[in-house]
């Protein structure tokens, strides 16, 4: 088997749409990669440095309503609604970092990139949380994820593991080394949350070969970093484990903990043999089945070492396989997706989501991925969301589907297409004769775009 548009644009993007041709070559794919990054131009979302003085403002916000208490009810009142108004503000800037994302999967030429910042995202899940930075998640990924898309796994890892959003997420910001000062007069400890989870989930997986004295030695070496006055993360060295650990038998550091010994680590996890085959198992499940081909696996796993973790090169070697062009769609558009490839198919419009109400916007959006099983931004932990078909085609889940296949489109598009012309459009060859005769067969075009939309064919990739 070899390469198919039509599979590349619904495996390895949002699915086929009138407003751009499949991409015509894996050599394609792959230049739009190395090429800029159009969509984050277009769409802009920003990082978290930008909105730290959001954080800022809300903890002034906070910290003036507790001192109202003690001045009176109206006072209180007062700094109670100047922090409900701030709150709001950071509601509409979320929701609207949603909808860009939304539509930057969507209306995108580059859905290879949008595809793979879905994944890296999810393997280095963060999760917003508390009053400051519940907002914030998104940062996230538009600063640890997108610039390294077509970089290497090492700087993405780096990026991501010092990012104030994971580093808050996984309370290293309270970490101090079991022997810093601040340990030794009670005042802080150490915690192996992040440690465990780089370990575990990022690079090794969780039948790496590593043990409890290592992820205790490493969360010794990670602990220090701080968040500075700028939202930049920092590097305390009185919060840092005087002395060397030692991290699957190599020794780091010395007396005073210094952040170049976390970025060594880090680079040598980045490049072990077992980050190696667990990055390529998780690539090839979240891609192309399941249960993926052994041989594609050892493939993108061999690149993936040979190349010292040049991203370019490991996605080559999954495109290069022949399963990974198979017209058996073996995958379940997880609801993110599905709601994307149906906005594509349907040429709706960012500007069309923008002009939607904000009850329109929630039911038709953020409500129904929730119903569908992915509320946007909260996955249930750090391992993400998860992969198997039987997560997703629930009765709930497969119902929430079906009643958005019938209700949204009317509302988004108007006129509907002819559902004739449409299932060619949304699903071109790869459509069953029981979709086609449904789309020829449907009495209005509400009915007959809503079976295209939840057919198991538009369902799969």
């Amino acid at each position: 088997m070899s390469f198919d548009p039509e599979i590349a644009a619904v495996r390895f993007g949002f699915g086929l749409g009138p407003r751009s041709a499949p991409v015509q070559s894996t050599t394609g794919m792959l230049e739009a990669l190395r090429g800029a990054d159009t969509q984050a131009a277009m769409l802009p979302i920003p990082g978290f440095v930008e909105t730290y003085p959001d954080i800022l403002e809300i903890r002034g916000l906070g910290r003036a309503r507790r001192a109202a208490k003690d001045k009176g009810k109206t006072d209180f009142d007062a700094a109670q609604k100047a922090l409900q108004v701030k709150r709001r503000e950071m509601r509409r800037k979320r929701n609207a970092w949603f909808l860009a994302s939304l539509s930057r999967a969507s209306m995108a030429e580059d859905t290879f990139r949008e595809r793979l910042v879905r994944f890296w995202s999810d393997h280095f899940t963060v999760i917003g949380k508390g009053n400051q930075f519940e907002y914030l998640g998104t940062t996230f990924t538009e600063d640890a994820i997108r610039p390294h898309i077509a970089g290497r796994f090492a700087d993405m890892l780096k990026a991501s593991s010092t990012h104030p959003v994971m580093l808050y997420y996984l309370d290293q910001f309270a970490s101090a080394g079991e022997n810093s000062k601040l340990a030794q007069k009670g005042k802080r400890s150490l915690n192996e949350n992040l440690g465990r989870e780089i370990l575990e989930l990022h690079t090794l997986g969780v039948e790496g070969g590593y043990t409890q004295t290592d992820v205790r030695a490493f969360a010794n070496l990670l602990a220090g970093f701080t968040l500075k006055k700028t939202g930049k993360a920092g590097f305390d060295h009185k919060k840092g484990n005087p002395g060397a650990e030692t991290v699957l038998g190599k020794s780091y550091g010395t007396t005073t903990p210094r952040v170049e010994d976390v970025m060594e680590a880090l680079d040598d996890l980045a490049r072990h043999p077992d980050t190696a085959r667990h990055i390529a198992r998780k690539l090839a499940t979240h891609f192309v089945a399941d249960t993926p081909d052994p041989d594609l696996v050892a493939q993108i796993e061999q690149a993936f070492l040979a190349s010292d973790g040049d991203l370019v090169t490991v996605y080559e070697a999954m495109l290069d396989h022949p399963a990974a062009w198979s017209r058996d769609l073996q995958k379940v558009k997880q609801p993110f997706d599905f709601v994307a490839s149906s906005l594509r198919a349907l040429d709706v419009s960012h500007e069309a989501l923008e002009t939607r109400t904000p009850k329109e916007r929630n039911l038709m959006l953020l409500g129904s991925l929730k119903l569908m099983g992915q509320a946007w931004g909260r996955p249930s932990g750090p391992d993400g969301w998860p992969e198997d078909a039987r997560n997703w085609i629930t009765p709930q889940g497969l119902a929430a589907r079906i009643q958005w296949s019938m209700t949204a489109p009317p509302v988004l598009t108007t006129p509907l297409p002819d559902p004739r012309e449409f299932v060619t459009t949304a699903l071109g060859s790869l459509a069953g004769d029981t979709t086609l005769f449904a789309a020829r067969a449907a009495e209005t075009r509400t009915e007959g775009v809503g079976m295209i939309l939840s057919s198991p064919e538009f369902q799969k990739r």
